[in-house]
C-alpha cells in the first residue's frame, strides 16, 4: 500500500521527491497537519475535480489551500487586507484559515461565492517544508467523508479510502496519530471588516485579544 512514514525530519526531506512524483502523475495526497489529517492535491482543475470524487464533497463547496510561507502567498498573488496583514501576523503560521481575494490563476472551484481562497500557513514543520521543497501550494480537506469523523492516524484514513490507497492514488504520510484538535479557524477577509465563518482550533476572543479591531 502507498503509506510512507513523515514523523521525523529526516523523513520529512526523504518524502519530497516521492511526493513530488506522485502528485505530477495527478495522484492525491493524505497528510498530518497541526489540526486534523487533510487531503489533498494540486491546485489544477483536473487534480481538484478528483480530490472532491475522493473525498465526495458537494459541489459549491471550495477546498483551501495550504502555503509554506507568506513569501508563497504573495507570489501566487494572495491579497492582504489590514486584517489579514493583523491576522496573519498574530496566528501565522497556526490554525488559521484565512479567505482572501487575489490569486487569479488558481481554479475558479478553489474559490467560494465571495470571490476569495481559502489559504493557511500550515505549523505542522513537515508539510511546510514539504510545500517549500514542492514549490507549490496543495490543497486541504479534512480526510473523512462529509459528516464522517476526522481522521486521528493512518488506520482510520486506510479504512475510509482503502480502494484509492491499495491502488496508488492516495499516497499517504504516515506523520503517526494526532491528538483530538480542533479544525483551523476560518476568517472570511475579502471585505475590509473580516467575518468569522468557522470558531476552531483559535477562539474568537483570542482573536480578538491578539489582533484588536482587526479580528472579527
Amino acid at each position: 500500500m502507498s503509506v510512507i512514514p513523515f514523523g521525523t525530519a529526516d523523513e520529512h526531506a526523504a518524502a519530497a521527491s516521492q511526493v513530488k512524483e506522485h502528485l505530477a502523475a495527478g495522484g492525491l495526497l493524505a497528510y498530518p497537519t497541526e489540526t486534523v489529517y487533510g487531503l489533498g492535491s494540486r491546485a489544477m482543475p483536473d487534480d481538484v475535480a478528483a480530490l472532491a470524487a475522493l473525498k465526495g464533497r458537494p459541489e459549491g463547496k471550495p477546498f483551501l489551500v495550504l502555503v509554506s510561507g507568506r513569501g508563497m502567498a504573495a507570489d501566487y498573488g494572495f491579497e492582504f487586507t489590514e486584517a489579514a496583514n493583523a491576522l496573519a501576523e498574530a496566528f501565522w503560521p497556526g490554525p488559521l484559515t484565512l479567505i482572501l481575494p487575489g490569486a487569479t490563476q488558481l481554479p475558479a472551484t478553489l474559490r467560494g461565492p465571495e470571490g476569495g481562497v481559502a489559504v493557511r500557513w500550515t505549523s505542522h514543520a513537515g508539510m511546510a517544508e514539504l510545500i517549500g521543497r514542492l514549490g507549490e501550494l496543495i490543497t486541504s480537506t479534512s480526510a473523512n467523508r462529509p459528516g464522517g469523523p476526522t481522521a486521528p492516524g493512518v488506520g482510520a484514513i486506510v479504512e475510509t479510502f482503502g480502494a484509492a490507497v491499495t491502488s496508488g492514488q492516495l499516497l499517504v504520510l504516515d506523520g503517526g496519530v494526532l491528538g483530538n484538535v480542533p479544525p483551523s479557524t476560518l476568517v472570511d477577509c475579502t471585505t475590509p471588516i473580516p467575518r468569522l465563518v468557522r470558531e476552531g482550533a483559535i477562539p474568537r476572543r483570542e482573536l480578538q485579544r491578539a489582533a484588536g479591531s482587526s479580528a472579527p
